[in-house]
């Protein structure tokens, strides 16, 4: 943990970093806000035009609000959700109320371990980088791992669904 925060109350803690993940995604959904207006400059805007932009639109099309407060629990998505909810033009009072709980539950992961996690593996790359080369492999094994089995059992119910498309309706007779 920084030097600066360390002593802190954890309530003062928490509410700091809720303040910092409130500023975050509001800054970022008036950003896609200005963009889909038309009132930023494409340069600075090219971000909200990539992939991940992209498939946070879908995302939020098809799944609707929720998807805004769970946003805050992946990395890497979580920056082009909010950009997404501006560009789609949502409702202001309605995307911050969606946002709160993320706010709520992001502030806890990093109060609680997510800070601690951090200067942990700074900590332990300042000691053996090569341990912490480890442990992120490891790391990315068991994630890959478990996104492989998860891929493979959509694929598996995909052909099943297939297949049951495809067969031929049956009605019993009377």
């Amino acid at each position: 943990m920084p030097s600066w925060l360390e002593g802190w109350p954890f309530v003062w803690l928490y509410l700091f970093f809720v303040l910092g993940a409130a500023l975050r995604s509001q800054a970022l959904y008036w950003l896609g806000r200005g963009v889909a207006a038309g009132t930023l400059r494409a340069r600075r805007a090219a971000w909200l035009d990539g992939p991940r932009t992209h498939r946070a639109v879908r995302l939020i099309e098809r799944w609707g609000m929720p998807v805004v407060p769970l946003s805050f629990l992946t990395v890497g998505l979580q920056s082009a959700v909010h950009g997404a909810s501006g560009l789609l033009r949502l409702h202001w009072l309605r995307y911050t109320l969606w946002s709160v709980p993320g706010w709520l539950v992001w502030a806890l992961v990093w109060t609680g371990g997510g800070t601690v996690a951090v200067y942990g593996a700074l900590a332990l790359a300042a000691r053996s980088p090569w341990a912490l080369v480890g442990a992120l492999v490891l790391a990315g094994a068991v994630a890959a791992v478990l996104l492989l089995r998860r891929r493979r059992r959509r694929e598996a119910l995909d052909a099943l669904q297939g297949l049951v498309d495809q067969a031929p309706e049956h009605t019993p007779r009377a």
